[in-house]
């Protein structure tokens, strides 16, 4: 677990597992929304999945885009709610999407970091810092009921 607070020192001070084992198949952004078989990614030369109606630019509108087409709407607030699944992006100082983490049931989080593990931690400060930055959205939809 040292290695992943040298990247995300603010991990240290908030609880957090490992959940999963490293793996380069998928990111953040495609656990977010789901999806543990390809790394989603709006990169120019169409080297990874990125969703066919979604714009392929590395910008938070376009971030956006992709959960607004998977029913996911911009909320306030981070605050668990019972039957809604939450997300947020974090993005750098410019504006450049770098993260995204889901709510797990009754709080807590958890994220794929990059090509690392995938985590389960209890605060959204813990990923805040100089390779992520901040949380820049928040978003919600209702959670789909499975049979």
């Amino acid at each position: 677990m040292k290695h992943i607070e040298c990247f995300f020192p603010n991990l240290i001070s908030c609880d957090y597992a490992i959940t999963s084992p490293a793996t380069p198949v998928y990111n953040c952004i495609a656990w977010a929304a789901g999806d543990t078989e390809k790394w989603w990614e709006p990169d120019s030369q169409n080297l990874y999945y990125w969703p066919p109606r979604a714009p392929r630019q590395y910008t938070l509108e376009a971030y956006i885009c992709v959960y607004e087409l998977l029913g996911f709407t911009l909320c306030d607030d981070t605050i668990y709610e019972e039957g809604i699944e939450k997300i947020v992006l974090y993005a750098c100082s410019n504006r450049r999407p770098t993260h995204a983490a889901k709510q797990l049931i009754f709080g807590g989080w958890t994220s794929k970091l990059g090509q690392l593990e995938d985590i389960k931690h209890s605060t959204l400060d813990g990923l805040t810092g100089r390779y992520y930055g901040s949380i820049a959205v928040i978003m919600k939809r209702p959670k789909k009921i499975e049979p």
